[in-house]
């Protein structure tokens, strides 16, 4: 009869044991230091919005960050709210940007459909100089660009503006338009191909709805840049009338003997409308995410 010694458990310490390591002073002031150092950050960004803000009510507002006060006051949206001031470069921005944007979306849809569902020996290289494309100036390349607009007949047109504002805004809308078509799971079309759809409905019926949320993304970003965009419109566009919002807001430096700054203020925040309406708009979207499960299932 044989007996059997008992083995002792094994025990095990130190950090292999699962114990948390205890957080060093140099670990807390560490932190501390990025809080601070962000919470100044976040400070410097605050107070210009804090100065628009007081100085479009404020009747007599100049550069100093104070509450309107007893000068609370709706006369610069007043004086702003003109159709030369306001009204028509609004409708010039909006113009341009509709235009440029949803040309711009469309046609990097259709660039990004075959970079992401076809192999070919020159992806590669292409993506490569979409890549490239993105970080290039666009001050290098206005001066060919006049030229080429005053031999087309293009300059003062908001047909040719809206054309290079779109082509200036494709390299990352291809780019980011490809990597969310990347998540449609290719199998869902490989299905709706032996039914007998073609690629073109393919993308129709099944990738553009559900890579929706993208869409949305990729048109926030390009109409923000589209809004936004000073120099082109500048270059491009003689005529006083057909100047958008963007440029028109430098008017507000010299057409007065001094700036008017409650005025800049209230013309400001009237300029940020359109984006903040963009947003809420298309805000649902991007809440939902890229869930394919349910639909590879069965």
């Amino acid at each position: 009869m044989s007996t059997q010694t008992p083995v002792p458990a094994l025990t095990t310490s130190g950090p292999s044991a699962g114990a948390q390591k205890p957080v060093g002073p140099r670990t807390r002031v560490s932190g501390v230091v990025v809080n601070v150092v962000t919470a100044a950050l976040g400070v410097l960004f605050l107070i210009p919005l804090l100065w628009v803000l007081f100085a479009a009510f404020n009747a007599e507002a100049g550069l100093k960050l104070e509450l309107p006060g007893s000068n609370l006051s709706l006369d610069n949206f007043r004086a702003v709210l003109t159709p030369e001031t306001t009204y028509r470069p609004m409708w010039n921005g909006l113009v341009l940007c509709v235009g440029s944007t949803a040309l711009a979306i469309a046609v990097a849809t259709l660039a990004a459909y075959p970079l992401s569902r076809f192999e070919t020996r020159y992806k590669r290289p292409f993506l490569l100089t979409i890549l490239f494309s993105t970080g290039l100036p666009i001050t290098a390349i206005m001066v060919p660009v006049y030229g080429l607009f005053v031999q087309l007949n293009l300059v003062d047109t908001l047909g040719g503006t809206i054309a290079f504002m779109a082509t200036t805004a494709l390299p990352m809308s291809i780019f980011l338009m490809k990597n969310f078509m990347d998540g449609v799971p290719l199998t869902l079309e490989e299905a709706a191909w032996t039914d007998g759809a073609s690629s073109m409905q393919t993308l129709r019926h099944i990738v553009l709805p559900l890579m929706w949320p993208g869409m949305s993304v990729v048109t926030i970003f390009t109409f923000i840049g589209m809004w936004g965009n000073f120099f082109i419109p500048f270059v491009l566009l003689l005529s006083p009338d057909r100047l958008p919002a963007s440029v028109s807001i430098f008017t507000f430096f010299g057409q007065y003997g001094s700036v008017q700054w409650g005025q800049l203020a209230a013309y400001s925040i009237l300029y940020t409308l359109p984006v903040v309406v963009l947003y809420v708009l298309l805000s649902r979207r991007l809440g939902g995410a890229f869930n394919f499960g349910g639909a590879l299932k069965g």
